[in-house]
């Protein structure tokens, strides 16, 4: 048997430490590794730009629970990957991203594509690190994918000069095989501290639990659900934090967030970050005298902002939360409080107006009314107790928007631009989401309802400007096979469009090429009128649909979701160019006239 080679060594220890998917885009020299995986039966979807790719590798980790794995060439595609990068350290999700790199003799003499990746992403990586040796790949490939996990994850990062993926190894009995990473160990907290949190909480007029993210890649679920069940404490789930608690639940309050987030004076918060998205537990959103309680994995996060030192706890929210509920005992929050009165008042209030905002019949279409026709349509098809869409959304209005039409009654079956707010995600995850759920080794869980199909069908809502970041990824999911149903929420433009008339935009658009001054032209937030995206699908040998009215929407998303390839529906709504530029999320607190600590 010929010695192996560095190509081979690396797609082996990829193999045995459980990998079965890679994605990236290849180029000389990884394509070798490329190759060796697949011939080890590792599956690998090549992407049209490694953002995407990278992105997809980020999603694939937090659905799974382990690192995505990304490979890319050296120099350019370490720097496109680098948006992953980004997006695994912002939202704490797993990523090992593997790069080329010229050959190592000829370091600093402008080899192709010479790039000193190790440096570059020292700052922005767990762990940045080049093989010395063929015989060293096993273990830095095993060392990194296990710090890129354990801990907060993030990213580690190996870089592979050409000269080691294309060697021999000498003697193969010096190479040490790889093997399965377990689990990490997950820490509790100490029974005095449980003890004081659980006096606190039941000391509370108005508790709330906070549910973010990262209960739901902890898989934290069913401790969680038994902690609302038995202590009838209400709760708000972040946007991905959807689902690790039923939206139909009675104890959710998403549907009056700004009446739970004024009152509550304790609030727990579960795998929860205090930054913008919770407005830094800060007033007027939040009532001054609130006590932040925050359980993570990260030691950083707690006292961050309004949280507390004291009763913060380091650990694995699944443990803490089951510790807690002991702790707690027989306890549970009383129903007759004016808390729940308010709430319940307040979610009626809010839910009747998006009630009336789904029916308005306006032609072009509002997002109300769009999201309400595609919600009734996917709900008559495949009820939300089965648990078999999997939604992904991005763009300002669109994300903002849907998060709240849309329920989910199960954990990671939400996806969205996070904490960094990143468009160009959207299609990256759908990708992954495709692959986590519906491939050949599929290695996401989200419980499904008994009559539901084993297959989860990918639904994306894409804003047009979002879909614009990474449109040709259609063509990779039309090469893959990838049955996914994409909504493009387009209005002509970044947050609203110029126009609802085809001659007023023309005239812009003549006004702008002719340089006229003044602001007679197309504004800086304009995109194309009407561009046909549903065309890249057909392109592609995939489906295009164009829905100007709530029946063609009707019939689109009923055709999108049966057929076995990609569709984009390409959903024409109001240009909402007289709307004033805003972001919910951003609707944020005042400037505090003096610096505040944590209450402790």
């Amino acid at each position: 048997m010929a010695p192996p080679t560095g190509a081979q060594i690396i797609a082996r220890s990829l193999r045995d430490i459980g990998v079965t998917v890679i994605f990236g885009i290849v180029g000389i020299p990884v394509v070798e590794i490329a190759e060796e995986a697949i011939n080890l039966g590792i599956r690998f979807i090549g992407f049209r730009n490694e953002q995407a790719a990278s992105y997809a590798a980020s999603a694939y980790g937090y659905l799974t629970g382990k690192p995505g794995v990304c490979l890319v060439v050296g120099g350019p595609g370490v720097l496109h990957a680098m948006a992953g990068i980004g997006n695994s350290h912002a939202n704490a999700f797993p990523l090992l991203l593997l790069a080329g790199s010229s050959e190592t003799h000829l370091v600093s003499r402008g080899a192709f594509q010479e790039l000193d990746a190790v440096s570059l992403l020292t700052p922005h990586t767990k762990i940045a690190i080049r093989p010395p040796s063929l015989e060293t790949i096993p273990s830095v490939i095993q060392d990194t994918f296990r710090n890129a996990w354990y801990g907060r994850p993030g990213t580690g990062f190996v870089d592979l000069p050409a000269d080691i993926i294309q060697a021999t190894v000498a003697d193969a009995e010096d190479i040490q095989e790889a093997s399965i990473i377990l689990d990490a160990p997950k820490g509790g907290a100490e029974d005095a501290k449980l003890f004081k949190i659980a006096q606190v909480i039941k000391a509370a007029k108005a508790p709330l639990v906070v549910i973010g993210k990262g209960a739901a890649y902890a898989k934290a679920e069913e401790p969680i659900r038994e902690l609302i069940d038995r202590s009838k404490i209400p709760f708000l789930p972040t946007p991905m934090g959807k689902g690790v608690v039923a939206d139909s639940h009675p104890a959710n309050t998403a549907s009056a967030r700004s009446t739970a987030l004024k009152e509550a004076d304790v609030v727990l918060v579960l795998g929860a970050r205090l930054n913008w998205i919770l407005h830094f537990g800060d007033e007027p959103k939040w009532s001054p005298d609130a006590q932040f309680i925050q359980v993570d994995i990260s030691p950083e996060e707690i006292g961050r902002n309004r949280g507390s030192n004291e009763l913060g706890i380091v650990g694995d929210v699944g443990v803490v939360v089951s510790q807690l509920t002991r702790a707690l005992g027989s306890w549970h929050y009383a129903s007759s409080s004016s808390y729940l009165q308010h709430l319940s008042s307040a979610k009626a209030k809010n839910e009747a107006v998006a009630a009336k905002k789904a029916q308005e019949n306006k032609i072009p279409m509002t997002y109300a009314q769009a999201f309400g026709t595609i919600k009734t349509t996917l709900h008559r098809l495949s009820p939300p107790s089965d648990a078999a869409i999997v939604y992904v959304s991005e763009g300002a209005n669109t994300m903002d928007i849907s998060r709240s039409i849309f329920p989910v009654e199960q954990p990671r079956l939400r996806l969205d631009a996070g904490t960094h707010a990143t468009m160009g995600v959207g299609l990256g995850y759908a990708i992954a989401a495709h692959a986590a759920y519906n491939g050949i080794s599929a290695e996401a869980s989200s419980p499904s309802g008994p009559a539901a199909p084993q297959k989860k069908k990918i639904v994306a809502l894409e804003g047009d400007s979002a879909f614009g970041f990474s449109a040709m990824e259609i063509e990779t999911m039309a090469r893959y096979g990838m049955d996914i149903l994409v909504f493009v929420i387009n209005n002509g433009g970044v947050y609203h469009g110029d126009s609802d008339d085809a001659a007023a935009w023309l005239a812009l658009q003549k006004s702008t090429a002719a340089g006229v001054k003044g602001g007679g032209g197309l504004r800086s937030t304009s995109l194309g009128w009407e561009v046909g995206y549903e065309k890249i699908a057909e392109a592609c040998g995939g489906k295009g649909f164009v829905a100007r009215s709530p029946a063609d929407l009707e019939a689109a998303t009923e055709e999108g979701f049966r057929a076995g390839c990609v569709c984009v529906v390409n959903v024409m709504i109001e240009a909402g160019s007289a709307t004033k530029l805003a972001f919910g999320w951003q609707a944020s607190s005042k400037k505090p006239k003096g610096k505040r600590g944590p209450k402790l």
